[in-house]
């Protein structure tokens, strides 16, 4: 549920493209920024905006794509993301923003995609080139491992200590 478009005065959901899903080959024990169930993201169990992901207990092996709300409203998941150490997330690659080098930098490893990731529109049509490019940010052994054989851009790990 991220912006990743210019949308001024439409939804700022914008959900993972299945491709890009597909790629990485994995299912996910939780997916706490979920639309709902039925969705593509292939997770166990979803927390949906009346849950308030953000505020329950994750566990396991996670796929997060976080809303967008405000200035940096996609930090505080970030964190949370960071602190779970456990999973996938997708941003964007807003590489000279503060906050990306607070936080995007503490990943096990990043991938950014090859071309322009197209978003999905909540009423299913698919969206235009993103008003920024996006990453994929690893926690933890398998999440470095789905992203590196996943085919699907640049893969970077980064070195250990470097939170």
């Amino acid at each position: 549920m991220a912006e990743h478009e210019p949308c001024i005065g439409q939804s700022d959901d914008w959900y993972t493209p299945r491709d890009m899903l597909e790629a990485l080959g994995e299912r996910f024990d939780l997916d706490p920024c979920s639309p709902g169930a039925g969705h593509w993201v292939p997770a166990d169990r979803v927390f949906t905006k009346a849950d308030d992901g953000l505020a329950q207990e994750w566990a396991g092996f996670v796929f997060m794509n976080p809303p967008f709300g405000g200035r940096n409203g996609h930090v505080p998941w970030l964190e949370k993301f960071l602190q779970h150490g456990n999973g996938i997330a997708i941003v964007r690659a807003y590489t000279s923003a503060a906050w990306f080098h607070e936080y995007a930098v503490r990943a096990d490893a990043m991938l950014f995609p090859r071309g322009k990731t197209k978003f999905v529109r909540p009423d299913g049509s698919v969206g235009g080139s993103p008003g920024h490019g996006v990453v994929l940010l690893a926690k933890g052994e398998r999440a470095k491992a789905a992203l590196r054989s996943s085919g699907l851009g640049l893969f970077v790990e980064l070195e250990a200590g470097h939170d």
